[in-house]
């Protein structure tokens, strides 16, 4: 029964908790107020508090290559250059894979976690594990190819030691390219439950341990750049570590975990339909740029330099909305699995409203101090002023591709990659290289053209992306998650359940019968708590799931599994098989 207020003068009716300007800020003009969702406050303040560790942490990450390239430039011109280069190789071959592949893991356990199908969660996880250890090994075939692929650019003799470094780097490497995997697959685990900040503790203790580390093995054992390729090695496999030494010790694992289970050798072909296209959104923009840095080192050192510190800039600033893109898909996520669709929509809607607010309040930051910041990376003038010509394309850029990395994660969240990813294909190379290119060489506007084509592929994407989202069917949507989650959707199963299982199916709004087709079950996510100030998963009011079930669709026999997976295994030997046979036949004759 809700609460009324009670006016004194008795000529004003009562303000009900159901008012459309509830959970709405009182500062904001009521005519402005009224084109806000209705609780749009109570979403701002949960979604606040998921992406503000998520910036962090995802920060903390950022910041190991940092560590390892700040070091190495104390060594010399030649250190600095590997480095960067390893790095870039290993960002683009390996890191974007994994970003990319355990994507998935945000559509698959944020639903199954609002269905409360809570040991299925576990069974993803293992099958998230198996799936991208497999990944590792064409990753390893590109690392081991590293100093033949780069000569194959018929580059100039003299970078001959330039290749080799950073083959040594990227060799040192390659153990650490598990711990990579793993860590995001740890993340999204935990993060699809509302935890947040254990990602972040360690993050801080794995990058003081890093720039210690750098400091020993670079200047106190002589190292070089040998010894900053252990640092980040080690720094990697110690923060997968240490997270799993968290969830294990805090027994974050007790509700999901099951134990090692057969099952995770179903359903490969669910999550490879999610992974594949995830990876898709995060590797072809992340191409697109380094084909950009590439394309404006063929112009002048000048252009390079200036491409390569506003990359830099755009890659900080684009943390801030991937911390509301991770909110808005978990939020969303857990309400479609839980059938609260209305929900759902509410919450994509505050993310991209969020995300928008933040985005143009950093790029009028950066515009207005345009002429500023380039001396905080460079002491020369000719790379600062071309630096601060390209930061005023930074303000649109950012605000639309805050836009674009926020409908992102709603994609994730509803399990519609695909859409995603042919966008992104379209966008980036039918649109956003091709123009910039020719403004590059034709028109002559060099970084300045590339960037201008980049705004425009990605404004393309955004205009269809929220199209899409608006139009989208959200209660088909959250059918399609709860099918996903491994729980029955239908109204039919709750009616037929309701007396054998009545302790575990919430009550109905009034007004809807067992026949009504918007019969959802209730998530109220506002109310939704966090023990221990996202440390600990998110309260749900009921821990069981609906008729759970913790494989869907069809099931494999044992001879089946045996053989897919074991081509699969096979497939991935093969790919590494194939690149150590490169490596030593082909390089080797022609040195």
């Amino acid at each position: 029964m809700t609460e009324e207020k009670i006016q004194c003068d008795g000529d004003r009716q009562p303000l009900e908790e159901s008012s459309p300007l509830r959970g709405k800020p009182s500062w904001i003009p009521r005519c402005l107020r009224r084109m806000l969702p209705a609780g749009f406050l109570d979403e701002v303040k949960e979604q606040c508090a998921l992406a503000g560790p998520v910036f962090i942490s995802q920060l903390m990450i950022f910041l190991i290559n940092i560590v390892s390239t700040i070091f190495c430039g104390h060594l010399g011109k030649i250190e600095l250059d590997s480095v960067t280069l390893a790095v870039a190789i290993i960002n683009v071959t390996g890191s974007s894979v994994a970003i990319g592949l355990s994507s998935a893991c945000d559509t698959l356990i944020s639903q199954t976690y609002g269905g409360k199908n809570m040991k299925r969660i576990g069974t993803i996880l293992q099958r998230g594990i198996l799936i991208l250890l497999l990944f590792c090994f064409p990753c390893w075939a590109i690392f081991i190819n590293t100093e033949g692929i780069l000569l194959l650019c018929r580059q100039d003799p003299e970078i001959a030691r330039l290749t080799m470094l950073t083959q040594l780097y990227v060799y040192i490497f390659i153990p650490a390219l598990p711990a990579v995997y793993l860590f995001q697959l740890e993340m999204r685990y935990l993060q699809n439950q509302g935890i947040i900040w254990p990602q972040v503790y360690t993050g801080i203790c794995v990058n003081i341990l890093n720039a210690i580390l750098n400091a020993i093995l670079l200047y106190g054992l002589n190292l070089g750049i040998q010894g900053s390729a252990w640092a980040n090695t080690f720094s990697q496999i110690l923060m997968a570590t240490l997270l799993y030494l968290y969830i294990y010790l805090k027994k974050l694992h007790v509700k999901t975990w099951g134990g090692w289970s057969k099952d995770c050798l179903q359903e490969w072909g669910l999550f490879m339909n999610l992974a594949i296209p995830s990876m898709l959104m995060v590797c072809i923009e992340w191409w697109s740029f380094e084909i950009g840095s590439f394309l404006a080192g063929l112009i002048s050192v000048v252009e390079l330099g200036a491409q390569a510190i506003m990359l830099e800039l755009a890659t900080v600033a684009y943390m801030v909305p991937m911390g509301f893109s991770v909110a808005g898909s978990v939020r969303l996520g857990i309400a479609l699995g839980a059938g609260n669709f209305d929900q759902a929509k509410h919450s994509s809607r505050v993310a991209l409203i969020c995300a928008g607010c933040f985005s143009v309040l950093t790029a009028a930051l950066i515009a207005g101090f345009k002429n500023y910041i380039p001396y905080m990376f460079t002491s020369d003038s000719d790379v600062a002023h071309r630096l601060s010509q390209l930061l005023l394309l930074f303000a649109p850029f950012h605000v639309i591709e805050s836009l674009s990395c926020t409908c992102g994660g709603i994609l994730r969240g509803s399990g519609k990659q695909t859409i995603g990813a042919i966008l992104a294909t379209v966008g980036n190379y039918v649109f956003g290289l091709p123009i910039g290119i020719t403004l590059m060489f034709v028109v002559k506007l060099g970084a300045f053209g590339l960037w201008i084509g980049m705004i425009i592929s990605v404004l393309f994407q955004v205009i269809i992306l929220i199209t899409f989202i608006m139009l989208l069917n959200w209660e088909k949507t959250s059918d399609e998650a709860k099918n996903r989650a491994g729980v029955k959707s239908e109204a039919k199963s709750l009616q037929d359940d309701s007396t054998s299982r009545s302790g575990d199916i919430l009550p109905f709004d009034k007004g809807h019968s067992l026949d009504d087709d918007s019969i959802q079950r209730e998530l109220n996510l506002s109310d939704i708590a966090s023990n221990g100030k996202y440390t600990d998963q998110l309260v749900l009011e009921d821990d069981s799931a609906l008729e759970a079930s913790n494989v869907v669709g069809e099931v494999l026999s044992l001879k089946q599994l045996l053989l897919r997976r074991g081509l699969a295994v096979a497939f991935a030997m093969t790919t590494l098989i194939i690149g150590l046979l490169i490596k030593f036949f082909c390089w080797q004759r022609t040195k």
